[in-house]
């Protein structure tokens, strides 16, 4: 059974005329005919009676226009959904990022132009942000490094200053800016091996050949949030992702050029998706 036989089928069930049925469908009266004709033929079944001008369906003639009537509704609703999903009407953007404030500008942004669009957003360091790209579990990811992989591409969205922040019984709380050598000796708390921010301020330590004592190496923002305000020591953080709080006193570091990048990134092959170029034409990049 071919489509176009149903479909004239049903024009006809539908419109209980076969000229009626072929203006619906812009084709001859001759083709509707032919087309039943050709599925009654194949399956040896009589959908009409047919009487004089008169058309109505047989009993497998109603049976099939109950089910024609599903086919074609999903039809419609399948166009729909295609119809408005193209023109982000509807739809949902998946973002991975390496933390919510590098990316709630971008998003905000986008919820402003496409409100119909459901967007939902998961977190982990870089490496994990480029996994769920390559699974395609994310759409777009927002992450703190270039990726050498070929697979993907990225565009630089924005830069930011690290500042080291301490409780309010440091020294440093009285400070604005402190110098590199200042941190020679003092307990620091680091994120895990891969963090960018780590990455950043280890290399300006070893540029100025200081050394601080490590007492704890942590994933999570909000331990190390929670361990300097219990004096644990002192870290390391973007200037971005700093939450001001009761007890908390971020400085800046005066005499070195510490910062970390936000890129926006997506596969390759999916750079011309609808859902994926819309995203960079919003935050002003083209990939």
């Amino acid at each position: 059974m071919r489509l176009t036989q149903l479909r004239s089928f049903h024009a006809v069930a539908t419109t209980g005329s076969f000229t009626r049925a072929a203006e619906r469908l812009h084709v001859s009266q001759p083709t509707v005919t032919t087309q039943v004709g050709q599925l009654e033929a194949l399956y040896k079944v009589e959908l009409f009676h047919r009487s004089g001008r008169r058309v109505r369906p047989t009993e497998i003639g109603e049976r099939l226009l109950q089910l024609s009537r599903q086919m074609f509704d999903l039809e419609a609703e399948a166009v729909q959904l295609l119809r408005e999903t193209g023109e982000l009407r509807s739809g949902h953007l998946r973002v991975a990022a390496v933390g919510p404030s590098h990316a709630t500008r971008m998003l905000v942004a986008f919820n402003q132009r496409y409100p119909g669009v459901k967007i939902s957003v998961t977190t982990g360091n870089s490496q994990e942000v480029l996994d769920r790209l390559a699974d395609y579990s994310a759409d777009v990811g927002v992450l703190a490094q270039v990726s050498l992989d070929k697979r993907f591409v990225s565009v630089p969205y924005s830069e930011h200053p690290v500042v080291i922040f301490c409780n309010a019984a440091h020294p440093f709380a009285r400070r604005r800016s402190i110098r590199t050598a200042e941190l020679q000796g003092e307990k620091l708390i680091l994120r895990e091996e891969g963090s960018t921010t780590r990455k950043a301020i280890e290399s300006a330590l070893r540029a100025a050949r200081v050394q601080p004592e490590v007492v704890m190496e942590v994933a999570s923002r909000e331990i190390i949030r929670e361990a300097v305000a219990q004096g644990v020591g002192v870290a390391a953080v973007s200037d971005v992702e700093f939450v001001p709080g009761p007890g908390l006193h971020a400085v800046r570091i005066s005499d070195a050029q510490v910062r970390t990048y936000a890129h926006v990134a997506c596969l390759a092959e999916r750079r011309d998706t609808r859902m994926v170029r819309a995203f960079f034409e919003v935050i002003g990049h083209e990939v």
